[in-house]
């Protein structure tokens, strides 16, 4: 991150609630600044007012896709001093952003389809995959499995469920683990993503990739269970979301 071609200064263009507890940032996305779905990158606030132990720089996944003008990252709004400075500081605040990082990006083989397990705020790197495939008519077949305690604290929801329609080769299963605490009906799926789950969506999809991104407990126990299911490491890729 030391070179001078991966930093940029930027500033906060817009913020708003993609779920409970949980806001999206735009950021101007500099001309030269160029991101594979999936990736992440640095964001440092400069000259906070206030700051804390965990400093002013926080990792986070690109949740826009490529083709979009801003760059945009979402987040628990956990009481930190960053968080609370990022949600207060007024737009058009400029920052500095570092990157990108990372190599969680979709497969190059199209023959094999793409399972995507997730919880959270792990949706946030999956949906820049996911609208970046639907952009580009992407012929791979892709599962999102997306787990949550109630719709409303799961971001992006509505935008994630509306894209099947942009993408044929695209299925989203969400499922829900605590619909009698929710705020709004809930027909999908309860319960917590199992062998079960993946069997009934799944069916005959042959030699798939698996991806799991979430709380470090949720990524080992679903690791647990896809190996225990016959697949391989070699076909399971994993990243963990921690302290966010």
């Amino acid at each position: 991150m030391s070179s001078e071609s991966t930093t940029y200064l930027v500033k906060l263009k817009n913020r708003f609630p993609v779920a409970e507890r949980t806001m999206a940032f735009q950021f101007e996305k500099p001309a030269k600044f160029i991101f594979r779905p999936g990736q992440w990158i640095n964001i440092t606030l400069l000259n906070p007012a206030e700051t804390d132990a965990e400093g002013n720089v926080r990792m986070f996944s690109i949740a826009s896709a490529p083709y979009d003008d801003e760059l945009m990252v979402a987040t628990r709004m956990r009481d930190t001093a960053f968080k609370r400075q990022l949600a207060k500081v007024p737009l058009n605040t400029e920052l500095k952003i570092a990157g990108p990082g990372g190599d969680l990006t979709l497969h190059n083989n199209p023959a094999r389809p793409a399972v995507f397990l997730a919880g959270g705020i792990g949706v946030t790197p999956i949906r820049s995959i996911l609208f970046h495939a639907a952009k580009q008519r992407l012929p791979h077949r892709i599962f999102f499995f997306f787990s949550n305690r109630q719709p409303e604290d799961a971001p992006f929801l509505a935008d994630l469920e509306a894209l099947q329609k942009e993408n044929p080769n695209y299925t989203f299963i969400p499922t829900m683990t605590e619909t009698a605490k929710a705020h709004h009906q809930w027909n999908g799926e309860t319960g917590f993503i199992n062998k079960e789950l993946l069997a009934k969506h799944l069916g005959a999809a042959k030699s798939p990739i698996y991806c799991i991104i979430g709380p470090p407990k949720m990524v080992s126990g679903l690791h647990r269970m896809v190996n225990e299911s016959g697949v391989d490491d070699d076909d399971i890729r994993t990243e963990d979301f921690s302290g966010y």
